[in-house]
């Protein structure tokens, strides 16, 4: 296996970023390892669980099922890169507080991202489109009531 590294540019949560990075390396790794963005998750590593979630160009992805490099040009967004410009909570963010919609937090944040996701897809017709729509971000825990509840008020919120 080639140990020979590559320079590429990645776009996260508004700035550009130079790496160095060997061509195997996960958009998940480079974003945990290289730029110490460490709220995306590494859950199952095999695209299972939904723990890696981020946006990329908009559209939820599997981080951990994405190469680094494919990323390059595009514009990825992390459960860092929620928050409002005044360090305010996106408002999916403050309905999974309000709402208690987690118990360890371990699964959260790629909670938090696909409901983003789910919400621009208008997938929130009924509590068990959202169940649907969220059925790829697994909870241990099973807060899955609290979370259903939380992406119906995000929704409402940003209506």
């Amino acid at each position: 296996m080639s140990n020979t590294r590559r320079s590429l540019q990645l776009q996260v949560n508004g700035q550009t970023h130079a790496l160095q990075v060997e061509p195997r390396v996960t958009l998940l790794d480079a974003l945990r390892e290289s730029l110490h963005l460490t709220g995306t998750k590494k859950g199952c590593d095999q695209g299972q669980c939904g723990a890696c979630t981020v946006h990329v160009d908009g559209r939820r992805v599997l981080s951990c099922l994405m190469l680094a490099a494919q990323a390059e040009g595009r514009a990825v967004t992390t459960i860092e890169g929620l928050e409002g410009e005044d360090g305010a909570l996106h408002a999916v963010q403050a309905a999974f507080l309000e709402a208690d919609a987690f118990q360890c937090g371990y699964c959260t944040p790629g909670q938090i991202m696909s409901a983003v996701s789910v919400i621009h897809e208008g997938r929130t017709g009924s509590d068990a489109e959202i169940r649907e729509a969220m059925a790829g971000n697994l909870c241990r825990c099973g807060a899955y009531p609290n979370i259903v509840t939380a992406v119906r008020r995000a929704a409402e919120a940003l209506a």
